[in-house]
Parts: C-alpha cells; sequence; structure tokens
C-alpha cells in the first residue's frame, strides 16, 4: 500500500500530483554569464563526484548489494519474448517496421508543412492528463514538437507491439510493465537538452540549477544508504507525534509484533461497541491518522466511536521467522482479546486497510473453519483484495523465479528492506511518482512542498522474510484463498464461511488494489457487503475528510457481476464516503454508553499515542 499518491504539472486527480511544486516558468533568458556559467559547470562536477562517492562508499564497504544486472536481466529477457514473436515471421517483421518507419515519414511530412506555414494536425498527441508537456514551447517550437511526437509516435509503437504480440499472459504484462517504465523513463521531458523549460531554467540561472540539483541528488543517494531515495516531499516539516499522528490516546499493551493503541474519547458518551483497526503491516498506520484535518481516526473518535489501532512493529532480523499465523495470532486475535477487556464489551467492530484488511478477511475465515466466536460484529474492508486474479501491475513482479530470488535475499538478511517495497509502489506509477521528481529535484533544482501523504509514503517498513513470503506465494502467486485451497495453523480457509454485515470501499482509480479486483472478491463472502466506490486513488480515495468537500463515491445494489454493470446503475454522491460507513455502522448496533478512558481500568497505560513502534525508521 503505497501512495499513493507531488506531480509538478499533472491534472491527474491523485494526492501524488497534486502537490508537487508547480514553479512559474522562469523568465526568458538574457545573455550568459559566462564566468559565472564556469564557475558553475566546475561546482556541478564537484557536486558529481560527492554523489558518485555516496553510491560507491557503501558498495566498496559490502553494505550494498546491487541487484541491476538480475533486474536487467529479467527485463531484456521479458522483451526478448515480444522481440521473437514479431522477428519469427518475416510478414510481421515487415509490418512492425513499416508501422514505425510510415509514422516517422508521416510526421516528417507534417514538420515540414508547418516549418513552411501551413496549419498542421498533430501526428501523435499525449494523453489529456499527460503533465510532461505542458510548457506552451512543446506545442509552438517546431524543434520540440516534432521531438515530442517522435517520442510519442516511438512509445506508442512500442506498447502496440506488445499488446498485439501473441504471447503468454504473464510475459505479456510484465513486457506491457516494463515498455512503459522504459518509455517513462527516456521522455525528452526528463533531460535538460531537450526539455524547453529546463533549458529556459539552465540559462537563466547560469547553470545554479544543475548544481543545487546535483547537491540535492548526492544528499539522496546518501540518505538511501548508497541507493537514490527520491525525496517526494519536505521531510524537515513532519515529525510523528508532532504534527502527524496527533490524535491523543494512549498505548495500552505490547508484545514483539504490535502495540495496540486506545484513542481518548472526544464525546461524552460513545456506541457500545468499539472499533479495531487492522491496518497494513507493509505501511505505517498513521496514513489513518495524519494531520489532523486529514485523520480518520480523529474523526471517528469525534464521532463518538472508541477507536482501538494496531501498529505493527518495523521488524528486524530476529523477528525472520514470525510467520502470517504469527501476525495473527500475535497481532489480530491479541488486538481484539485487548480491546474486548479495556473497553468491557464482548463485542466490536473490526476494520482492515489493504493488506491489514487481507489478513483481517484470513483471520475471520480461519475463526469460521474453527468454529470459534471472538466477537465480531461488523467487519468494514478498505482496499482490500482476497481474489488476487487481477490484482494489478503489481503482479508483474510475482511469478515463481521472481519469488524464489526474494526468497534468498531475504534469507541473507531475515527480511525485506521497506526501500525496495516502496520503489515498487513508486513505479506503479513512475510518471507521478519518480519522474517529476527526478526533473523537478535535480535538474531544477527545487525542493519539493511539504505534503504529509508523500512524507508517510516515504517512511517505509520492513517485513519478516517468513511472513511475507506466505503472502506472496499464497495470495499473489498461488490465490489460493479465492480458490479455498488456503491452510493456516491446520485449517482449511473458506470465505464463504464469514456471514457478518460488511461494509467495503474500493477506489475507482487504485493502482494497489484495482477496484475490480475488490469488487470480484467479494462474491466470495457468505454475506452480501454494501459496497462503495470511491472516487480517486488508494490513499485519496480513502483519506477524504467530509470537510474538504472533495471527490464523490457511488453507493447500489450488492457486489453481484460485474464492476462496470454495477457502475451502471449505481447512484452518485459528492464528497466523502466517511458519513455514509458511519451510518452504516450506527445501524447496526444504537446503543451508545458512557466515553470509556484508555486501558478501562485493566491495563495501564505504557506511553502515549503513536508509541514507539511507529517511530522506527527503516
Amino acid at each position: 500500500m503505497p501512495p499513493t499518491e507531488p506531480k509538478p504539472t499533472s491534472a491527474s486527480s491523485s494526492p501524488a500530483s497534486r502537490s508537487a511544486p508547480e514553479a512559474a516558468s522562469p523568465p526568458p533568458a538574457g545573455p550568459i554569464d559566462l564566468p559565472t556559467f564556469a564557475g558553475n559547470l566546475a561546482r556541478l562536477v564537484e557536486e558529481s563526484g560527492k554523489a558518485m562517492a555516496a553510491y560507491m562508499r557503501p558498495r566498496e564497504e559490502g553494505l550494498v548489494q546491487d541487484d541491476v544486472a538480475e533486474d536487467i536481466a529479467d527485463v531484456m529477457k521479458t522483451i526478448g519474448n515480444v522481440a521473437e514473436y514479431w522477428l519469427a515471421d518475416p510478414q510481421r517483421t515487415l509490418d512492425a517496421q513499416s508501422r514505425l518507419i510510415g509514422g516517422y515519414l508521416e510526421l516528417w511530412s507534417s514538420t515540414l508543412k508547418r516549418l513552411s506555414g501551413q496549419e498542421t494536425k498533430p501526428v501523435a498527441a499525449p494523453p489529456p492528463r499527460d503533465g510532461r508537456f505542458m510548457d506552451p514551447e512543446w506545442n509552438n517550437n517546431p524543434f520540440f514538437d516534432a521531438l515530442k511526437q517522435t517520442y510519442l509516435l516511438t512509445s506508442n509503437w512500442a506498447e502496440n507491439m506488445v499488446e498485439e504480440a501473441e504471447i503468454d499472459a504473464h510475459t505479456k504484462h510484465k513486457a506491457e510493465f516494463y515498455v512503459r517504465q522504459i518509455a517513462s523513463a527516456v521522455s525528452p521531458s526528463n533531460f535538460v537538452l531537450t526539455n524547453p523549460e529546463l533549458l529556459r531554467t539552465t540559462l537563466a540561472s547560469n547553470g545554479e540549477n544543475l548544481v543545487r540539483g546535483m547537491k540535492m541528488l548526492a544528499e539522496d543517494i546518501e540518505a538511501g544508504g548508497g541507493d537514490l531515495k527520491i525525496r517526494q516531499t519536505d521531510s524537515s516539516k513532519f515529525q510523528v507525534g508532532e504534527n502527524l499522528a496527533t490524535t491523543p490516546g494512549k498505548v495500552i499493551f505490547e508484545n514483539e509484533l504490535m502495540q495496540l493503541i486506545q484513542y481518548a474519547p472526544q464525546t461524552e458518551d460513545v456506541l457500545a461497541l468499539p472499533l479495531v483497526i487492522i491496518p497494513p503491516w507493509i505501511n505505517k498506520f498513521y496514513v489513518l491518522d495524519l494531520t489532523a484535518e486529514k485523520s480518520f481516526v480523529r474523526w471517528a473518535v469525534e464521532h463518538g466511536i472508541t477507536v482501538f489501532m494496531v501498529s505493527w512493529v518495523n521488524p528486524g532480523p530476529e523477528l525472520a521467522g514470525k510467520g502470517f499465523e504469527d501476525y495473527m495470532r500475535d497481532g489480530v486475535l491479541k488486538a481484539f482479546e485487548v480491546a474486548k477487556k479495556a473497553a468491557h464489551v464482548e463485542h466490536f467492530h473490526a476494520l482492515g486497510y489493504c493488506v491489514g484488511g487481507t489478513m483481517l478477511a484470513i483471520t475471520l475465515a480461519w475463526l469460521a473453519a474453527g468454529r470459534k466466536d471472538v466477537g465480531v460484529r461488523t467487519v468494514s474492508f478498505l482496499t482490500t483484495q482476497v481474489d488476487f486474479a487481477q490484482a494489478g501491475d503489481l503482479k508483474v513482479f510475482i511469478d515463481e523465479e521472481q519469488i524464489a530470488n526474494l526468497e534468498r535475499k531475504m534469507l541473507e538478511t531475515g527480511v525485506m528492506e521497506g526501500r525496495k517495497m516502496a520503489n515498487a509502489f513508486n513505479m506503479l506509477r513512475a510518471n507521478d511518482l519518480i519522474w517529476p521528481y527526478v526533473v523537478n529535484n535535480y535538474l531544477k533544482g527545487q525542493a519539493p512542498f511539504p505534503f504529509d501523504i508523500l512524507y508517510w509514503n516515504s517512511d517505509s517498513t520492513r517485513l519478516p522474510a517468513a511472513n511475507h513470503s506466505f503472502y506472496l506465494r499464497n495470495c499473489y502467486l498461488d490465490n489460493k484463498l479465492a480458490q479455498g485451497k488456503l491452510l493456516l495453523a491446520g485449517l482449511p480457509l473458506n470465505l464463504r464461511a464469514i456471514d457478518l454485515p460488511m461494509y467495503s470501499v474500493a477506489t475507482r482509480e487504485d493502482h494497489i488494489a484495482p477496484a475490480t479486483s475488490v469488487f470480484n472478491g467479494l462474491q466470495l463472502f457468505g454475506a452480501r457487503a454494501r459496497f462503495v466506490l470511491a472516487g480517486s486513488g488508494h490513499i485519496a480515495g480513502v483519506i477524504n475528510p467530509p470537510a474538504r468537500g472533495k471527490y464523490q463515491y457511488w453507493t447500489g445494489g450488492p457486489p453481484e457481476g460485474t464492476l462496470e454493470g454495477w457502475i451502471d446503475t449505481a447512484e452518485q454522491h459528492p464528497g466523502s464516503w466517511w458519513p455514509d460507513w458511519l451510518q452504516w455502522l450506527e445501524q447496526q448496533d444504537t446503543h451508545r454508553l458512557p466515553a470509556r478512558e484508555p486501558g478501562g481500568g485493566v491495563f495501564s497505560p505504557i506511553e502515549d499515542a503513536p508509541g514507539r513502534y511507529v517511530k522506527v525508521k527503516s
């Protein structure tokens, strides 16, 4: 679960695309100050030496082992399969060549006409939401216009070659992903000499922007321990527990896998049934408790809900052997047990977000298989998958060979480093979360704006080897949960045995848990869920407080048939889905009680929320 989700010029509705610096274009460059320019070039070389030293030092000391060769080999092998299909038949080869050369000839003819003063239509145009080519010079200057269209023609041709290749589905999916990554990387917008805005900036500042950018590059390689950790926000503006994760509460329980937070009441009375939240263990919980204005936790507490939150440990090698069963027993089930005692109740509501929801669903199926009732009255799922057949681009990283390689690497350290997962999530939206920052930070020399969601996105956490391997193999690779073939702690799991009031939210632009995947998975449960489709993506669609009046959501009948069919008859509502969820929750049990204090006289508070575990850096 990544952010999700600042892109300097995109019109996208994702949080990433709304938060990147959008500095005004620099004024037209005057005459170059040659001495200053030469001095900045010397400083650029000096800063580049520091960047190279930051990259090489950890490798010379054996602290970093590169996976680049393996990654490149997989890319070449995958794209080679596409090339083999087109080269195997001379007629197909001729067709592929003709299409590309024909496009170039058409563009050449169009460019010549334009240079002669004639009006022409573009041979290739970027998508409406593509923010890379927003500068007027991309259209007004014939050179940059031709460069842009040449790039678009080539990248579109490459994508069509993959799409039309008759190869196995997984290889095609990987090839589509890799071609998009390559196309994003070689865009002319990413280079000084082929980007008109960068050229103006460089000339206007006599190269000062490149010096600043190289300095930031060296700092970011240093911060990444030898790997580039692209800064997506001004991290100095945020501190967990000070201006993030500030909802008052206490840690009332902890073990080696998690802390359990109970938040302090903010109303005189509360719903009788408390809410236990199971967040993802691959991210930190405070995405649900960002700034006070965006905090789902604070909003729920302010509306009379007693909220308990699991805060997963950021594991080290000593927890390498902790598997899915350990996380279920010592995490989810222990949180249920402690919450009931602290709230003096026998029943409660449960909520899971992303893979936290997947773990919650597996736990409920395991309880049902063992005919155990621990008091779960309702379950809410936020962007949760249980059927991974259509799990989106993350499946590009999932096959037997890649998982086996990952397991060998995790065997050496006991954990999967958080930066690897963060990099994978960022690659899903490279034109939002990677290349805009390369341009803005290292070529324009501008620091990104402060943005809480992207600070959280970069605050990654490690994953214990055993748990991560179980999850990847049984869910993503073999999809055993959906097929009813998953065994956990000796019991076969069947989602249809879960018969509880259910509320499920998917987001329309989700790249992590695609809405179709969430929708299809709901049809495997034994209960009919209230399904809600929210606007925007995996993070912004969920973290959408009502006071902001942003986006929209759809409600309709039960999740049956196809998502497209459901949308056709669904009703659209403006704003946040949070009030709809609250109304549904209150309908399940309307009883209220005097507000409860953290611990309930049973557990002595250990420390103030958000606790120590969430503050551990990877």
